[in-house]
């Protein structure tokens, strides 16, 4: 088996060959293209073993089952964003956004261009198509969502990120805005009860209102 070098390009049958090592990742990681091409049945012909994963600097995440309010979330903040939306931006959920070489993110809750929306073949979005990111928190990817996917959006200049905490079942959105000469994120505002922010566009919604 021969192992890509950095800078390679990795082929489909350098997949098939990296998930010989699996558990653990392959020695050159994997990459953003890899999960263009990863099977789909896992190694021991689990069925839809890799449906839910996303790529983290070079190391495959897979994601928990979802609690109910994780989805609850995703889908009542996604039809307000939706109902809010100028024309040129959508809203579309977990759909993958390419930050890098070795970093897919799977995020829960997005607004792209609406040019790169409607393409129905895409499998994911860049960072310049991307206006705003929104991670609702689990358990399970505290860390991530707090931390790490954070620090990566703000990297690739996503201008707007959102982060949705559960406080005892009712949420709390996190509002961040980029700053422009840190690259970091600042925290524009802490929203109880109800979120109005005036970019990426004007966004009003009450959220102890949002349907169960």
């Amino acid at each position: 088996m021969n192992t890509p070098r950095d800078g390679d390009d990795v082929t489909v049958t350098d997949v098939s060959s990296a998930l010989d090592y699996w558990p653990s990742p392959p020695p050159w990681g994997w990459t953003a293209d890899d999960l263009d091409h990863l099977p789909a049945e896992g190694p021991n012909g689990e069925p839809d073993f890799f449906k839910h994963v996303e790529l983290i600097d070079g190391a495959l995440v897979f994601m928990s089952p979802q609690k109910r309010f994780h989805q609850r979330m995703i889908r009542r903040l996604s039809e307000a964003l939706d109902s809010q939306a100028p024309e040129n931006l959508s809203v579309v959920d977990q759909m993958d956004v390419k930050l890098g070489h070795r970093m897919r993110p799977c995020p829960d809750i997005s607004i792209v261009e609406t040019t790169a929306a409607d393409d129905d073949e895409r499998t994911f979005y860049t960072p310049a198509e991307v206006h705003l990111i929104v991670e609702v928190v689990s358990p399970e990817s505290e860390d991530r969502d707090r931390k790490t996917k954070p620090f990566r959006y703000a990297e690739a200049g996503i201008a707007h990120f959102w982060r949705v905490e559960n406080n005892n079942g009712s949420p709390v959105v996190y509002v961040y805005e980029l700053d422009p000469a840190t690259g970091a994120y600042g925290l524009t505002g802490i929203h109880h009860g109800r979120l109005t922010v005036p970019v990426p566009f004007s966004i009003d919604i009450d959220l102890d209102r949002l349907p169960r």
